[in-house]
This record gives structure tokens, C-alpha cells and sequence, in this order.
């Protein structure tokens, strides 16, 4: 099942397989949900929660996110995955660090694949992955929407939450 979300960066898809989301992609992004546009148009509380949490993410009132999240890939995918979920909001890192942390910096490039084809964009922040200089390299919904995020997150971490 999958429903769409305005957003200010494009209207975004969140896609559900069971009690989870599997998916949130923008309309253009470069790997495309899995799925997709196979699964039906539909609304459930679990779409209709993670379309308020973006919401306020994008309102800048939410900084974590709270889902059951789903993403289908590899097991490396996955441990990479994980690891992006560990990036504070407002910050940023490199894919040498990704890989570092997951125990091998050969794997660099690999990491870069799997961040690319991440099928959770935002929610698990792939767009926080910058080249070791700290420029901005790949993301699957394009590099405008990456500095977009990544502004928006330096915007929002420099101010309180209350």
C-alpha cells in the first residue's frame, strides 16, 4: 500500500508491506520504491502517522523519527541502514566513517551503494553521508534535495525545540 505527502521538497511516497513502511521515496529518486506502482493507492494509520511525523519534520518541530520501519535489502544494506540511524540530526559524516564503524574501510564504496539505494530516505537519513571532504556526492532524490535537508536540519539544530 502506498499513499503520497506533500512536502517542500517535492511530493514524497511512503510505501507499507504489513506494520511496516517500507519505503519513502520523492517522486524522482534515482533506485524507485520496491513494490511500486504494483502495490495499491490506500490509507492506513500507519501511512497517515508517518505523513505527520514528516510533517513535522519538515515543519521543523520533529527530529527523530518514531515507525516501525522495514527496508528490504541485503544484510549489509541493512547493517549500513542501521548505522545511518545512528547520525544525529544536524550533523553530517562520511562514507569512510560509515565504513569504519561497521568494522571495515575497504568496504567504502559498497557503503556508498548501499546508502544510495537506502529505500527509507529521510527517516533513515541517508542524505547526512557526505564525502570526506564534506562535499555533497549521490543521493537518490537528487543533490539539490540533499542540501536542501541537510540546510534545513543546521536551521532547525541551531534553534530551540520546544
Amino acid at each position: 500500500m502506498w499513499t503520497e505527502v506533500p512536502s517542500p521538497i517535492g511530493p514524497i511516497r511512503l510505501t507499507q508491506v504489513g506494520n511496516a513502511l517500507t519505503g519513502v521515496f520523492m517522486l524522482k529518486h534515482k533506485y524507485g520504491p520496491a513494490g511500486f506502482p504494483d502495490a495499491e493507492r490506500g490509507e492506513s494509520a500507519l501511512l497517515s502517522e508517518g505523513a505527520k511525523q514528516l510533517a513535522a519534520y519538515f515543519e521543523g518541530t520533529l527530529r527523530d523519527f518514531d515507525l516501525p520501519l522495514n527496508p528490504i535489502g541485503s544484510d549489509f544494506q541493512r547493517q549500513v541502514w542501521d548505522e545511518l540511524r545512528r547520525i544525529p540530526f544536524g550533523e553530517t559524516t562520511s562514507y569512510m566513517a560509515v565504513a569504519k564503524r561497521i568494522g571495515d574501510p575497504r568496504h567504502v564504496r559498497a557503503v556508498g551503494s548501499a546508502n544510495g539505494r537506502n529505500p527509507i530516505s529521510i527517516i533513515i537519513p541517508c542524505h547526512r553521508v557526505v564525502g570526506s571532504d564534506g562535499s555533497l556526492v549521490g543521493y537518490g532524490g537528487g543533490l539539490e534535495r540533499k542540501r536542501w535537508l541537510l540546510d534545513h536540519e543546521i536551521r532547525v539544530a541551531g534553534a530551540v525545540l520546544r
